[in-house]
């Protein structure tokens, strides 16, 4: 076994014990996806009262339901087109409650230019998003582009234990704003492509 592929086995460990309690007690996947977003709001409370180590930390928690709950749903055999709807559905709310938080912090410490890098920043996060779920409605698949939801997790994470949140949201926005471009790019490029050939 590589090293990586021993770290990966070592943090695999208690989350698969997380998995197998659940499923004994037959925990609705729906139910801890909403668990996710209620401890990722307490996150938020603390990322605005600039507790950035303690928010990482409850990211941290917040994401293992995030991740667990289509694991325990395939288990249980409980996957649903619901399901995904629902999981879809409130993570964008926990998306938005970081973004909330960190909009709060720099308001209450009279920075507007943060304020603004961060709202910006939550709405192409929202975009990035809603652009895929709309091509994918249009094209077969619309996966393009890097600043999706788990790289922006694992930065929100990266700047609340290294205390570089502003710094974070930058690379957040400009990834973003790249990602969305790319999205509409690519939608634009499959339907002239499928045009082409339904004239053919």
């Amino acid at each position: 076994m590589t090293f990586t592929g021993a770290i990966g086995a070592l943090c695999m460990f208690p989350l698969r014990q997380i998995i197998r309690v659940c499923v004994a007690l037959r925990i609705h996947p729906n139910a801890l996806t909403f668990i996710g977003v209620l401890i990722n709001v307490v996150a938020a409370y603390f990322l605005a009262t600039g507790r950035f180590i303690t928010a990482g930390f409850i990211m941290v928690v917040a994401n293992i339901f995030d991740f667990i709950d289509g694991k325990v749903a395939t288990e249980l055999g409980a996957v649903s087109k619901f399901g995904g709807f629902w999981d879809s559905v409130i993570d964008r709310f926990s998306d938005l409650a970081l973004f909330i938080g960190l909009i709060y912090l720099y308001a209450e410490r009279g920075r507007p230019d943060y304020v603004m890098v961060a709202a910006v920043a939550s709405t192409f996060a929202l975009m990035t998003s809603y652009t895929r779920a709309r091509a994918e409605s249009l094209i077969p698949k619309c996966k393009v582009g890097f600043m999706e939801r788990p790289e922006r997790i694992v930065l929100f994470m990266i700047g609340a234990f290294t205390n570089r949140m502003a710094a974070v949201l930058w690379v957040i926005l400009v990834l973003s704003i790249f990602t969305v471009a790319d999205r509409i790019i690519h939608t634009w490029r499959e339907l002239r492509r499928a045009e082409r050939e339904a004239s053919a």
